[in-house]
């Protein structure tokens, strides 16, 4: 593309609109990558209480078991670069409007920013704990699918705050004009928290592009401490005259990724389009069968975020661990991750 040499342009740029971050500061901090490109998060398993048994000698108690634990491992994968140059010679010919610095925030705010909100938007929705399915919401029963979710993260025992019902601007608009929101104030009262216009069945509610989310996606509901978007690298610099360039070297790097926790997978709910989630596999005699790609686990773990998760090899005949039940789960071409069908 040719640089635009300027007779009478103007000296000021006119800057594309972009927004800040939709997703920072509404993830999960306590867990860091820091010095690691793989980390694994333990999760301890519990078992069922008995009745004491009086009469039971050494087992009293119950039968004594191991602790065990499901391990889910985090890997990053987002190792994203740029790099620009603004010869002295161009800057010169066009009235030096292309101050380096101004322009690397451009370039932060116009490209990085939003290509890792829209990754982990994508990440989130396909590792949520709950995925449901619905025709497009209309203003008569928007508000009674943002109930659903409510309730799906209220039976999951998740906390009531810092939940966020991340929304499109088409369905912010069924909200405010429903007959069951209309004359209530509920959405203005919470407007206070940077990023949040409001709050609807105690969660903060987030207005989003529809570009940032997935396709086929509604919307999407997460508590803080269920998603993770650690960033190891965020590192943006302008060289000076470096060698072999006469003006300014302008250079990024991106180091980061987007997880669910699977101990925490029941605070991350997501609805969308009615057929759009894969069909959940059967188990049958020990062999799976679904349309798609499987994965599998034999320990009873959910293989949507178990370390000891498998791919399927088609007609192989499985065995359960003792105990444990053969559980998997199925991904169609162009489809969200179906149920977890065990058997």
């Amino acid at each position: 593309m040719a640089i635009n040499l300027a007779t009478k342009y103007s000296d000021q740029i006119a800057e594309v609109f972009t927004r800040a971050s939709f997703i920072k500061g509404k993830t999960a901090e306590t867990f860091d990558l820091t010095g690691v490109k793989t980390l694994k998060v333990y999760t301890p398993i519990t078992v069922e209480e008995v009745d004491y048994d009086r009469d039971g000698g050494l087992k009293r108690y119950g039968d004594v078991t191991e602790m065990q634990d499901v391990v889910q491992e985090l890997t990053m994968t987002q190792d994203k670069a740029f790099t620009l140059t603004i010869d002295k010679g161009n800057n010169l010919d066009q009235n030096l409007v292309k101050n380096a610095a101004d322009m690397l925030r451009l370039q932060l705010n116009e490209k990085s920013t939003p290509a890792a909100d829209k990754y982990a938007f994508q990440r989130f929705v396909t590792m949520a704990g709950t995925l449901a399915e619905s025709d497009k919401p209309t203003k008569s029963n928007i508000i009674s699918k943002i109930a659903d979710a409510s309730q799906a993260l209220d039976d999951a025992l998740v906390p009531d705050d810092n939940r966020y019902l991340y929304l499109t601007s088409e369905m912010y608009k069924l909200v405010c004009t429903s007959d069951e929101f209309a004359g209530v104030d509920v959405l203005a009262r919470q407007s206070i928290a940077k990023g949040v216009c409001g709050e609807v069945f105690g969660m903060n509610v987030v207005r989003v592009p529809k570009s940032y989310l997935p396709e086929n996606v509604y919307f999407l509901v997460t508590h803080k401490d269920a998603v993770l978007m650690p960033y190891k690298i965020a590192d943006a610099k302008v060289h000076e005259d470096p060698v072999g360039v006469s003006g300014a070297l302008i250079e990024g790097r991106h180091y980061y990724d987007a997880y669910v926790l699977g101990a925490k997978c029941g605070g991350v709910y997501a609805l969308v389009a009615t057929g759009s989630i894969s069909a959940a596999p059967s188990i049958s005699a020990g062999k799976i069968t679904a349309t798609g790609a499987i994965r599998y686990t034999l320990d009873g773990s959910d293989p949507r975020y178990s370390d000891s998760a498998k791919d399927y090899v088609a007609e192989t005949v499985l065995t359960a661990e003792d105990g444990c039940q053969i559980r998997a789960y199925a991904v169609e071409a162009s489809k969200y991750p179906s149920p977890v069908a065990a058997g």
